[in-house]
């Protein structure tokens, strides 16, 4: 058998790249969804960690400690098959809360070492220069803090759609258990797995891909404000001297 054959079955023949996408999409949509709920949990779980209260600060932290040290896999079947088995949710849903936990924990935690690692001084600055304290945390400190935090929470998406590769243990037949049964289907398990492993490669170098343009046009955007800034006080120096004169 050639290799245009093999690639056929795998792909071709009876509508099998139309089961993969299927899978890829369920990959995908367990993804996202549990990346935006998982941000904005950790960002208030980030927030009553910061918290001067001791009960609420250690609340936060043990929150974050559990989940972060819990295997995802772990997790899922816990609260798969205990803590929802009677609740009659979806296993998509299920998926969802699990990976939103998990990934509360670790963005939780990244913000609040990016807060930490913030320059203090320049919101001080701010605060006596007038700045309220919602404004100073808008203007000075949260961009320090999402610069900070950017690369680590690249990482952590990439890691995500990496975990999701094990909902297949509660019967969600995502990317990885479709690989799986289209290796068993066509016998051939080296290249049918060696193509999945290239679909999650791609699927990760489109994250990497989205933050280095987002990356280009932030720059793109701090080149022009400076560039503005330099017409302006140009024409700021041309009217005096022509006043001058």
């Amino acid at each position: 058998m050639t290799l245009y054959d093999k690639l056929y079955k795998i792909l071709i023949y009876g509508d099998s790249w139309k089961t993969i996408l299927k899978g890829l999409l369920v990959t995908v949509q367990i993804s996202f969804v549990a990346l935006i709920l998982g941000t904005v949990l950790g960002a208030f779980i980030c927030l009553l960690r910061t918290r001067k209260r001791p009960i609420v600060k250690g609340l936060a932290a043990v929150y974050i400690a559990v989940l972060r040290g819990t295997p995802v896999l772990m997790l899922l079947l816990l609260l798969y098959y205990g803590v929802f088995a009677r609740a009659g949710l979806e296993p998509v849903t299920v998926a969802i809360i699990t990976f939103s936990l998990n990934v509360s924990a670790h963005v939780a935690e990244l913000l609040r070492s990016a807060l930490l690692a913030s320059d203090k001084g320049q919101a001080e600055a701010a605060r006596t220069l007038g700045f309220s304290a919602w404004s100073t945390f808008r203007l000075v400190t949260l961009p320090q803090v999402l610069r900070i935090a950017k690369p680590v929470y690249q990482s952590t998406i990439v890691n995500l759609i990496q975990w999701t590769s094990v909902v297949g243990y509660v019967t969600i037949t995502d990317l990885t258990r479709v690989i799986n049964n289209t290796a068993a289907r066509t016998m051939q398990p080296l290249l049918t797995i060696s193509i999945g492993m290239l679909i999650y490669l791609a699927f990760s170098y489109v994250v990497f891909g989205i933050f280095a343009l987002t990356d280009k046009i932030s720059e793109k955007k701090r080149r022009q404000n400076r560039h503005n800034r330099r017409l302006r006080l140009r024409e700021k120096c041309t009217s005096k001297i022509i006043i001058s004169a």
